[in-house]
C-alpha cells in the first residue's frame, strides 16, 4: 500500500516516520519545507501538492490541526480528492467535529473514496514507540485494508462505530481529562489549605484509586496550570467546545464533566 502523509508536526511526524520506516512506499507534503527537513535521511518522497501526494497514494493520512486545515487539504484547489483515485482511502488523525468527518466522507464517497476517521492520543513518543491509541470510525472493512498500515505506529486499535464515532470518542476523553485538571488542582489547593504540603500530597494520590493522568500533569507543573496553559490551553478550549456542540445538538446533558471542564479553562484563561 501507498501511503501519503499530511501534517508533520509534534504528533504526525513520528507517525509518518514509523510508515517510512516501516517499508512503506510514502510521500510527504507540507506548507512549511523545514517540517519535510528531518525526513531527509528515509525514503520518503515530497508531493509539490496534497493533489500530487494524493496521485501517488492509496491512503492519505491527515494530521493538521483544524477543521478548516482538513477541509482545506482535501477540498482545496490542488486538494487530495482532486488526485485521489477511485478505491483510495482518507485516514482523519486530526481531532475535530465528527460532522466534519462524515460531510467529507460523503464528498469523497462520490468518487468512490472511502474516508475514515482515526483520532490518536499518547502524542509523538508514543507512536515512535508504536503505543499510540487509534480511535477508528468507519466501515471496518476499509479499516481492515489499511490496519497494517496503521500498526506501524498503534497499539491499541480500537474500531468504535461508523465515521464519526472515533472523533466523539476522542472528544470524550479529551473532556474527562480537562475536568481532571481541575478536579485534580482544587484537591491539591484544598490539601495546602489543610495544612498538607501539595506536592507531598500528590505523591499519595498518584499512588492511590483517585489517581489520573490530570493530576500528573499538575504534579510535573509544581502544582500549577501555567505549563499546561501555554502548551495545550487552546486545544484543550477547542476539544471542549467540539464536543459541548456535539452534546448540545443531540439534546443531551452533559452534566458535572462539562462544569468541571470549563473550570479548568477558566482557570487557565481559555474559556469557552
Amino acid at each position: 500500500m501507498r501511503v501519503g502523509f499530511i501534517g508533520l508536526g509534534g504528533q504526525g511526524a513520528p507517525m509518518a516516520r514509523r510508515i517510512v520506516e516501516s517499508g512503506f512506499e510514502t510521500t510527504l507534503w507540507a506548507r512549511r519545507p523545514a517540517s519535510l527537513e528531518a525526513f531527509a535521511d528515509t525514503a520518503a518522497k515530497i508531493a509539490a501538492s496534497p493533489e500530487e501526494l494524493a496521485a501517488a497514494s492509496d491512503l492519505v493520512c491527515i494530521c493538521v490541526v483544524s477543521d478548516a486545515d482538513v477541509r482545506e487539504v482535501l477540498t482545496g484547489p490542488g486538494g487530495v480528492l482532486a488526485g485521489l483515485a477511485a478505491g483510495g482511502v482518507i485516514a482523519v488523525h486530526s481531532t475535530v467535529h465528527p460532522d466534519t468527518c462524515r460531510e467529507l466522507a460523503s464528498v469523497a464517497a462520490e468518487q468512490g473514496v472511502s474516508l475514515i476517521d482515526a483520532p490518536v492520543s499518547g502524542g509523538g513518543p508514543a507512536a515512535a514507540e508504536q503505543r499510540l491509541l487509534v480511535m477508528v470510525g468507519g466501515d471496518a472493512a476499509v479499516l481492515d485494508r489499511v490496519r497494517p498500515v496503521f500498526e506501524t505506529f498503534a497499539n491499541p486499535l480500537v474500531h468504535l462505530g461508523d465515521v464519526g464515532a472515533g472523533q466523539v470518542t476522542k472528544l470524550l476523553n479529551n473532556l474527562l481529562f480537562t475536568a481532571n485538571l481541575a478536579t485534580a488542582k482544587s484537591a491539591l489547593d484544598l490539601g495546602n489549605a489543610l495544612g498538607v504540603d501539595p506536592s507531598r500530597l500528590g505523591e499519595v494520590i498518584s499512588r492511590g484509586s483517585a489517581n489520573s493522568f490530570g493530576l500528573g500533569r499538575i504534579i510535573d507543573g509544581d502544582g500549577a496550570l501555567d505549563r499546561m496553559a501555554v502548551h495545550a490551553g487552546e486545544l484543550l478550549r477547542k476539544d471542549v467546545s467540539l464536543i459541548a456542540s456535539v452534546a448540545d445538538a443531540q439534546h443531551a446533558t452533559p452534566g458535572v464533566v462539562l462544569t468541571a471542564a470549563d473550570a479548568t479553562l477558566a482557570m487557565m484563561n481559555h474559556p469557552r
